[in-house]
């Protein structure tokens, strides 16, 4: 990194122990569990081990609806005028001004007043959506306080990784902020390499994804395209998938969806390929951004888009993080792994924290019992 970057992120790091100290809410909720510090190993040491089975035990006592889990959305939850009804909450005037300064542009006039088509390009609406999914957390503190205080996991969708580390403590908001900011830029540019996109497919039982993938690469081969790419991108619920990769295998996907036994199909509105090989170009700049933000372990259960699992130190969090940007979003998987549990056991109360209502219909469709327990914190209406 240049210099001009550390001492950038050096001036980050202060407005982080000071404007942001209280906006990672999370800090209290650990019971005041001891701090482990460092873990840069790839094993889970033993005091890491035993300090597991103390929070499983204290979760155990608990009756699970005196719990809450919150899903933190990302990148295509933005629409204008989102953050509205935040602004009287909390720290979240004080977050946007830290967000002025770390991104050089009023993002909260940005947020509340467009134009949509700035608000909707991916270095703008990454940091937005964060933004906004922090502000939220601030109005659900003031409202429900025990959702804050009882808070025994999270999940972010993609960008949402962040929102929910930093919730967990696992970063700082100014950090994290900035290495969302780096993360935007770097997959912006990588969407301009190529003419890519991705597609939303509603399959019937027997649509074989992974199949017409390799169908449509074919096509693109037949072409003259070297090295296309086309691929699951994102596991939303059961035959809901996003699929992603050259503009030329997304036509061929819509042009023959009827005979790959999909019922819907639906571009999106992105700039590119996102969790595809096609992001590959975005890695070593996030890679390089988070060796220099201070990453500490979750303290409370934050699950990874790449393997459904939860983190476990903060060698863990850098190297999922970076893996994340090419790996396909596993939200499916995360959510059986996060609402598993014996028959007949209760439900903790899920909170969707941020803008747009995409999560609760995907916990819907994997899980009823645990959506019957499911409320969107609104991110636009004040309350009395």
């Amino acid at each position: 990194m240049s210099g001009a970057n550390v001492t950038f992120l050096n001036l980050m790091r202060m407005l982080s122990r000071t404007e942001t100290r209280s906006f990672s809410l999370c800090r209290n909720l650990s019971n005041n569990l001891p701090q482990h510090g460092s873990q840069n190993e790839t094993e889970t040491s033993p005091e890491v081990e035993d300090q597991d089975l103390l929070e499983e035990q204290r979760r155990l006592k608990k009756d699970p609806r005196d719990c809450s889990v919150l899903l933190f959305p990302g990148q295509g939850s933005q629409f204008v005028g989102m953050g509205r009804g935040l602004l009287k909450y909390g720290n979240v005037k004080d977050m946007f001004e830290v967000a002025h300064k770390i991104l050089g542009y009023d993002l909260l006039s940005l947020c509340l007043n467009g134009p949509e088509e700035e608000l909707m390009k991916t270095v703008h609406c990454q940091p937005a959506v964060f933004v906004t999914s922090l502000a939220a957390v601030e109005r659900l503190n003031h409202e429900h306080p025990a959702a804050i205080e009882n808070c025994v996991a999270a999940a972010g969708f993609s960008l949402g990784e962040f929102s929910a580390l930093v919730f967990s403590g696992a970063m700082d908001f100014a950090e994290a902020l900035y290495a969302v900011k780096v993360r935007a830029e770097a997959m912006q540019k990588a969407s301009e390499r190529i003419s890519s996109g991705m597609l939303l497919v509603v399959g019937r039982p027997q649509a074989m994804y992974k199949q017409a993938c390799r169908l449509a690469t074919e096509h693109c081969l037949s072409l003259g395209i070297k090295e296309p790419v086309c691929s699951v991108a994102n596991y939303l619920y059961p035959d809901g998938r996003v699929i992603a990769g050259h503009k030329e295998a997304l036509d061929y996907l819509q042009q023959n969806s009827r005979k790959l036994h999909f019922l819907r199909v639906r571009p999106l509105s992105v700039s590119g390929a996102f969790h595809t090989t096609l992001m590959e170009s975005a890695t070593e700049p996030l890679r390089d951004v988070l060796r220099q933000v201070e990453v500490r372990r979750p303290e409370i259960k934050v699950y990874s888009n790449v393997d459904a699992k939860r983190y476990m130190h903060e060698g863990h969090v850098r190297r999922q993080l970076v893996k994340q940007l090419v790996s396909p979003v596993k939200w499916e998987q995360t959510l059986h792994e996060m609402y598993e549990r014996t028959q007949g056991q209760n439900f903790p109360h899920t909170y969707e924290v941020g803008p747009g209502k995409q999560l609760g219909p995907m916990l819907q469709k994997c899980n009823m019992k645990a959506y019957k327990s499911y409320t969107h914190v609104d991110v636009t209406t004040q309350s009395d």
